[in-house]
């Protein structure tokens, strides 16, 4: 299966891909696309400034789960953002060529996701407007960070990867917002790409400069990837909390973060090539691959899942074995087993070459996977809590109508702003896709 569809010349994939962007007409769907979205985006607005004006409370959280919808949303989204950078700059380092079709929107997606990640600590501490208690500013009054609380390294994890990744997307969209600057009809967007472009005119000394740019940023970004989730999981490894206090959680968390990353991908990639007739782009070879990496993430989470059951069994402590056994059977077993169903047993599918190439039930298994490693992080946080060591700190957790529609709303947010970059940026990489089919015509020579 190739890489691009033969048939393709430099002309005719400059002009397919910026004609998304510079065409006069939008598509219908995206419009109602845009606005769906948008309309969950003002539910999120106001669900914040109810919040702010009433405060947690609203939120289902009480006592003994101090932790709930938002603290998992956090980290769902979180693990969402972790297939961009690792496409972009690990399969880069690898030489994968097949990174090329996909890695601008999952590039994208990653910004995306941290955004929508980093708006629910904010909320969560009920006065978002000390939120700069977190950074070490030259406070008078003595009072600074507590630097070994996995909650402050959370801010400087986040910020950093958040940080490095937007440079690494900028970096690459170079070479063309200056393509766009060049075909753009009316002087505003002609003068908007030129701006962003830099002054891109595609001289050796600007591609030299670009490429040792590219490949250091790559480098940079490659580590974040493995560090990011890790630090994450050390927001509950390093608690005493039954089922949290566990080392297995720094390659569990960063395994189940890819995992719903390329899950993510495939999500918007499935509708995108369907949508805007990209299928010479975005082949088959490329969603092999990408089943490919899910289904041996998928492995590594469940083998995760079991250490987790034989850790808690062959630690002796009755703490362990009941918070394993309430996970299975108890108020919350429900969320368990579909987690099960959804995150291990349908991915097992994969292992079948037809289903990896066919985009429909792709489509349908990288839902599941998503919802499961939702339910993932509810078990995780809200299982855990809500039975400590005495049953008198005992309690059960549920959330409320504003949890759902903080996390419709994020989710809404998400999206909305994926229509926004697909409707003024490039989704594919033009010059790279150029560099594919320069290396066919050597090939055939």
């Amino acid at each position: 299966m190739p890489l691009i569809e033969p048939g393709h010349t430099f002309a005719s994939i400059t002009d397919k891909i910026s004609a998304i962007v510079l065409t006069s007409r939008t598509p219908r769907f995206w419009y109602i696309g845009f606005g769906l979205s948008f309309i969950l985006v003002l539910v999120l607005l106001y669900c914040i400034a109810a919040l702010v004006a009433v405060g947690v409370g609203l939120f289902g959280i009480m006592i003994p789960v101090a932790w709930g919808f938002a603290i998992v949303n956090f980290v769902w989204w979180i693990g969402i953002g972790h297939a961009g950078t690792l496409i972009s700059a690990i399969l880069l380092l690898l030489r994968q060529k097949w990174r090329q079709s996909i890695n601008r929107f999952a590039e994208a997606m990653t910004l995306f996701a941290v955004a929508c990640a980093g708006l629910f600590p904010l909320i969560h501490l009920g006065r978002p407007w000390f939120a700069y208690w977190l950074f070490p500013y030259p406070s008078t009054m003595g009072i600074q960070p507590q630097f070994r609380s996995p909650l402050v390294w959370d801010v400087f994890a986040v910020s950093t990867y958040f940080t490095v990744s937007l440079l690494f997307w900028f970096l690459g969209l170079i070479p063309d917002l200056a393509t766009l600057r060049d075909r753009a009809r009316g002087r505003v967007p002609r003068f908007i790409y030129g701006m962003l472009a830099m002054g891109w005119r595609g001289s050796a000394i600007h591609w030299y400069r670009y490429e040792m740019a590219y490949l250091l940023l790559a480098g940079l970004a490659t580590p974040l990837v493995v560090s990011v989730h890790t630090v994450v999981s050390f927001d509950f490894a390093v608690a005493l909390v039954p089922g949290w206090h566990s080392t297995i959680f720094p390659p569990y968390f960063v395994a189940g973060a890819i995992y719903s990353g390329f899950a993510m991908v495939l999500t918007i990639a499935i509708p995108l090539r369907k949508l805007y007739g990209l299928e010479d782009f975005i082949t088959l070879r490329h969603l092999r691959n990408m089943g490919i990496v899910m289904l041996a993430t998928g492995m590594v989470v469940a083998y995760g899942y079991l250490m987790e059951t034989f850790f808690a069994w062959y630690s002796g402590d009755i703490f362990e074995k009941y918070m394993m056994l309430n996970r299975m059977f108890g108020p919350y077993g429900w969320m368990y087993w579909l987690l099960i169903l959804f995150n291990i047993l349908i991915p097992q599918a994969l292992w079948i070459a037809k289903v990896r190439t066919h985009p429909v039930v792709l489509f349908l298994i990288s839902i599941s996977v998503n919802i499961g490693m939702w339910l993932e992080r509810y078990v995780i946080v809200v299982v855990s809590l809500s039975r400590d060591f005495m049953p008198s700190a005992w309690g059960m957790y549920s959330g409320t109508i504003v949890d759902y529609a903080v996390l419709a709303g994020s989710i809404g947010l998400f999206v909305c702003l994926l229509f926004l970059f697909i409707r003024v940026l490039p989704m594919i990489s033009i010059f790279e896709m150029r560099g594919l089919v320069h290396e066919e015509e050597v090939k055939n020579v």
